[in-house]
């Protein structure tokens, strides 16, 4: 496993080109002290951006690296961990990401999500992507969605998604309802699990949103099989969910060195492959690992830079986790 200096060096040649940028640099705006609050100092302009993909639908560019919140917001406002959750967002703005995947159905946690933004004042840099969750009947759904406005403390959001399917012929067209009204500029549909996805292909395949959310993760691949060919071939953005498949990948590899060839990849981490493995297919927009911790931030921030994964690498990691 190479060194965290080591990495930074390489990194930092690696994305800038024709520009050598050094490792104090990219360790800076990697933890966000060079880029915050949508100020981009001198010095930091010069970094090269995290990889970005097209939303296929509008052809907006998003950084491939968002940020979950399901049980990582659903902590108490007055604790240390809202505290770190600062320091969190502090480090995901600061490398360039935007979109921060959340539902009403989370606990809390859009109503901490909402002060944090309010209160580091960057509501502004945030691409939202949130849900009609667990509701039947429009009025419910709206309902719900009113109540995620307030929650969020904001006027409209980035991403409406249908999630899990629930009711979904009623909440799609009321999330379309309110694209139309400029409450909303994508609309999608989500699932979390295996089981769900030929049902989630079929809606996809019918409706044709601007996103769909499925679990994709080094021993979870049953999207590849349909879902992410056509997301592809409709020009659907994909939202990849459970990339570490719930902490399980991370008890696979507890043992086990880094291929040697992953300092070839800037990867210093289980964490870091782990997501580049998703990322590596390139029907996924981008993925959404939680974390509430600013340090393991930091760590799956650094996979939105630097190479991907080739089939044969994939197929080797695929054989280590096992």
């Amino acid at each position: 496993m190479t060194s965290r200096r080591a990495f930074l060096t390489q990194a930092s040649a690696t994305l800038a080109g024709s520009t050598l940028i050094g490792p104090a640099l990219l360790e800076s705006t990697l933890t966000g002290s060079l880029l915050f609050g949508g100020q981009r100092n001198a010095v930091a302009a010069e970094m090269p951006p995290m990889m970005m993909r097209k939303i296929p639908s509008s052809g907006e560019p998003v950084p491939v690296i968002g940020l979950g919140t399901s049980g990582s917001f659903e902590i108490s406002a007055d604790s240390p961990e809202y505290a770190a959750l600062k320091e969190v967002l502090k480090r995901f703005f600061g490398s360039g990401a935007s979109l921060i995947d959340t539902a009403p159905t989370y606990g809390n946690a859009e109503n901490i999500l909402g002060p944090l933004l309010a209160e580091t004042n960057t509501r502004r840099l945030a691409f939202i992507a949130t849900k009609l969750s667990r509701v039947t009947g429009k009025d419910e759904g709206l309902a719900q969605f009113r109540g995620t406005l307030k929650s969020l403390r904001t006027d409209k959001v980035e991403l409406l998604q249908v999630h899990n399917l629930n009711d979904w012929k009623t909440q799609i067209e009321l999330a379309r309802q309110l694209k139309a009204e400029g409450k909303v500029r994508y609309v999608g549909v989500t699932h979390y699990q295996e089981s769900g996805q030929e049902a989630l292909a079929d809606v996809v395949q019918e409706t044709k949103p601007d996103f769909l959310q499925i679990n994709y993760s080094v021993t979870q691949r049953g999207a590849e099989k349909r879902v992410l060919p056509l997301a592809r071939d409709l020009g659907i953005a994909v939202l990849a969910n459970r990339n570490f498949d719930d902490g399980a990948l991370f008890a696979q590899v507890k043992d086990k060195e880094l291929p040697a060839w992953a300092a070839e990849l800037s990867i210093t981490s289980w964490a870091q492959m782990f997501l580049k493995f998703v990322l590596s297919n390139d029907a996924v927009t981008a993925v959404i690992p939680a974390t509430g911790k600013p340090e393991r931030e930091t760590d799956n921030l650094r996979a939105g830079f630097g190479p991907l994964l080739n089939a044969a690498q994939k197929s080797e990691v695929i054989d280590i986790v096992g």
